[in-house]
Order: C-alpha cells, then structure tokens, then sequence
C-alpha cells in the first residue's frame, strides 16, 4: 500500500488550498479513507472520512470549510480546504480505513496512512 499526499505549502488566513493523495497497491474503491492531521508536539486529530459509497464526514472544526472527494477511476483522494486559519497548521496525511488499523482516533481505525504533508497558515 502506498499513499503519496501532495498540495501542502502556505496559505493565508481566509485563503484556500487543495490536497490530493494518489493511492496504489490497494483496491482503493472498496475502503473508506480519510485525511488526519497532525500538530508538532501534539496527537493525531481526525479531520474527514470519505466511505466508499461516497459519504462523508468531518470534525466539527472543519465542517463548512473543508471538503473531502475521491476519484475511484484515478484511485485519488481529495481534501479542498477553504477560509483556511492559522488553527489548520499540521501535517496532513491522508489514510486508509481498515478494520485492522492500529491507529485509532474517534473509534475509527485506520491501517496506512502516507508519508504527510505541511500545511501552513500565516499571513
């Protein structure tokens, strides 16, 4: 399984920015996936879940601002992030859903996740 995340950079506060994670090794269309994020010194904070029949899920921080999306036919998976603030500096990983994850957050266990990308907003 590989996840290779890109997009991440610098944002303004207000400003928007999109992430994408191409997905290989897997059957991506079957699993639900979802973007977690992660501030240096701090834990692992589920951000979107995105199922394979196309519902999905946001914590309460993000909801109205940002959007998750996937794209079976290019095994792609999407995070538009909009009226971004400086709160949303992380690393961002986007992650697979498995039921025999090790990384738990909300109950909801995920079994990759890629290798990460920074996300900062500063003005």
């Amino acid at each position: 399984v590989q996840l290779q995340a890109s997009g991440g950079g610098l944002g303004q506060p207000g400003g928007s920015l999109k992430l994408s994670c191409v997905a290989s090794g897997f059957s991506f269309k079957t699993f639900a996936m979802g973007w977690i994020r992660q501030v240096p010194g701090k834990g692992l904070e589920g951000v979107a879940d995105i199922m394979n029949d196309g519902r999905t899920d946001y914590v309460d921080s993000v909801r109205g601002r940002f959007t998750i999306s996937r794209d079976n036919a290019k095994n792609t998976l999407y995070l538009q992030m909009n009226n971004l603030r400086p709160e949303d500096t992380a690393v961002y990983y986007c992650a697979k859903r498995g039921m025999r994850g090790k990384t738990v957050i909300n109950g909801r266990k995920y079994d990759y996740r890629g290798q990460g990308t920074l996300v900062t907003v500063s003005s």
